[in-house]
């Protein structure tokens, strides 16, 4: 089902509006950049003598005409006339052009900035927003407040503000020359035109939010189900999903047909008020060569006044919606410059200093959401060199400990500490720098081998970048393709299998070389052969370092330093190995049912059993 239309148009209020042109405007003028305050200087020198030279044409032009009725100069004069007419075209058209060529660095640059500008911002804002966000749908937030800025940047400087300083010379010009009545005029059409436009615009902005809407929903949809080829094709539902991305891509074609419905309207009413302006300045002047007040070429050259200035303001309805429709979309991306971002770094916050490794987390509670708790008063300690496991059942709160250790999240209530230090009150980047996450689910660049290995420390050396490869076991396969460490991964590592893309995360969280390791079931996408090479390998590596592993295998944790049970988030049993299976508790328990199942595992690997099923309505269900 589709969600319900919104038919408010866009809406931006005007400090809103104001604050956005304030952005761009310090983009615009740069702090510190002498050159690009220079070229914005000259281009508008450069606009002002386009403009004048522009407005200058049409009087050359009359003076051409008027010598054409002297029968005394009709060899020398008109020649002259016509050759500076075309000269100060081509000059006119020269100014414009050199000007946009001196302007384009500035308005590029400022783009350039802006957009780098969101882009770390939202490298800034917490895990939730993210979780919460359809990436597809911010893309296109992205991807069209960039695009507006251009246009905006592009069709005030070169079209709205010139075409506004040529209407006010034209209408000194026409006072000067002839009469108040004939730039009262011009100056009237042009208001019916601009008043006519922006009002019908504003009317029609509501089908563009609609084609907003519509192509960010269809464009989400089409990624989510792009980024789940391999579930959608499980299932069979290729029809399903194109009938959501249709969803959309009607909505879409709908809205866009009532906007092209009405452009039309709005280009038939601007065409009208445009000819009416212009035949009333026509037959004002008509009379006066009757009269004999005006020549022929006055006549001429009002005509050109004005058909010079209706060219470039023919663009104002267009430019008005277009204009309106960026601040809108400019609006959104600047409103993610807004979000405040969750987790920040205190004002002036002292980087991480590790000296041992040590871990503690302190009676610790945390929640999502404070309907729904995840941990209530955690306490354990990880010593200098130690490793310690978080075990539990699922939903237990393992995998919240890792991220509130990475400070993806802060703790509600207690502390989390390395060496003494509060994680909260040191930087995010130097707590980062320390520590070497090998999540449970490996999302890889698609990009090559080598780079994904090498994302762990971009400085590395091709000696470094193989040498991890061999710790994590992946260096001969690696060899073993065709391109070797240049194989491409494809989209999200989908080229790879899950160990190969656990076996890459392994390597490359080994090039970073951290004080502190952090294990999210690190193995859990592997085969119990390549589990055991690669835990000898993690051993080898952590040897001397402080270690956390959250394991859901067991038996990838017998020899840690300490075993810290979680049930429903509190910690129910801690302990060694061998001190929790001596208690018959919690672990002893997650134990032998692991082991009963690894040995029921291995039976059936030597005497299979062909399936038996029941059929329940229109399904086989296997017993």
């Amino acid at each position: 089902m589709s969600p319900p239309v919104n038919d408010r148009p866009p809406s931006i209020s005007l400090d809103r509006s104001w604050a956005v042109l304030k952005i761009l405007g310090r983009h615009l003028w740069p702090k510190g950049e002498g050159t690009l305050r220079a070229r914005i200087v000259a281009g508008l020198v450069l606009l002002i003598l386009a403009k004048i030279t522009n407005v200058y044409v049409p009087i050359l032009y009359k003076h051409a005409v008027d010598a054409l009725g002297a029968k005394a100069q009709v060899v020398a004069v008109p020649i002259a006339l016509i050759l500076a007419y075309g000269f100060a075209r081509v000059l006119a058209q020269a100014f414009g052009e050199v000007r946009d060529a001196i302007f384009a660095p500035v308005s590029q640059r400022a783009i350039r900035n802006l957009a780098l500008e969101v882009f770390d911002h939202l490298h800034a804002l917490s895990l939730r927003f993210h979780l919460e966000r359809q990436t597809g749908g911010l893309s296109r937030v992205i991807e069209r407040g960039t695009q507006g800025m251009e246009f905006l940047i592009r069709f005030t400087t070169f079209n709205i503000l010139p075409t506004l300083f040529e209407i006010g010379l034209v209408g000194v010009i026409l006072w000067k020359l002839y009469d108040w009545r004939f730039t009262a005029v011009t100056l009237g059409a042009v208001a019916v035109y601009i008043v006519f436009s922006v009002t019908l615009s504003e009317w029609r902005i509501k089908f563009v939010r609609r084609m907003n809407d519509a192509d960010t929903e269809a464009n989400a949809k089409a990624i989510d189900s792009l980024l789940n080829y391999e579930t959608v094709k499980y299932f069979g539902n290729e029809a399903h999903e194109a009938r959501r991305y249709d969803v959309g891509r009607r909505r879409y074609e709908v809205a866009a047909i009532r906007s092209s419905r009405t452009l039309s309207l709005l280009n038939i009413g601007q065409g009208t008020v445009i000819s009416a302006g212009l035949v009333a300045v026509m037959v004002m002047a008509g009379y006066g060569v009757t009269r004999g007040d005006m020549t022929l070429g006055d006549f001429v050259a009002v005509n050109t006044f004005l058909i010079q200035l209706y060219m470039p303001l023919n663009m104002l309805g267009f430019a008005y919606r277009e204009i309106r429709n960026a601040l809108v979309n400019m609006e959104k991306m600047f409103g993610l410059l807004d979000l405040p971002a969750e987790i920040a770094d205190r004002q002036g916050a002292p980087a991480l200093e590790v000296t041992g490794g040590e871990i503690v987390f302190d009676h610790v509670d945390f929640h999502y959401e404070k309907a729904r708790p995840i941990l209530h008063d955690v306490s354990f300690r990880v010593a200098p060199g130690d490793t310690v496991a978080i075990v539990g059942s699922s939903g237990a709160g393992k995998s919240t400990v890792s991220r509130i250790l990475f400070r993806f999240y802060d703790v509600a209530t207690g502390s989390v500490r390395i060496d003494g230090q509060d994680i909260r009150d040191v930087t995010q980047q130097s707590l980062r720098a320390a520590i070497g996450v090998v999540p449970q689910d490996t999302v890889l660049f698609n990009d090559t081998i080598y780079y994904n290995i090498c994302y762990g420390r971009p400085d590395s050396t091709r000696e470094d970048v193989e040498r991890a490869a061999r710790l994590a076991r992946i260096h001969d396969f690696i060899m073993a393709l065709p391109m070797g460490y240049e194989t491409t991964v494809g989209e999200r590592g989908l080229k790879l299998s899950g160990g190969e893309k656990q076996r890459v995360a392994i390597a490359r969280t080994i090039l970073k070389n951290p004080h502190i390791l952090l294990f999210d079931e690190a193995t859990s996408a592997l085969d119990t052969r390549t589990e055991q090479e690669i835990q000898r390998s993690l051993e080898e590596v952590s040897r001397g370092r402080t270690t956390l592993v959250i394991a859901h295998r067991l038996s990838t944790i017998v020899n840690a330093d300490e075993i810290v049970v979680l049930d429903r988030g509190r910690v129910a049993e801690r302990g060694r190995h061998g001190e929790l299976l001596a208690k018959n508790g919690m672990y002893a328990d997650m134990w032998r049912r692991q082991q009963e199942a690894a040995a029921e595992a291995e039976r059936k690997v030597e005497v299979p059993e062909p399936p038996s099923f029941r059929t329940e309505g229109h399904l086989r269900v296997a017993e």
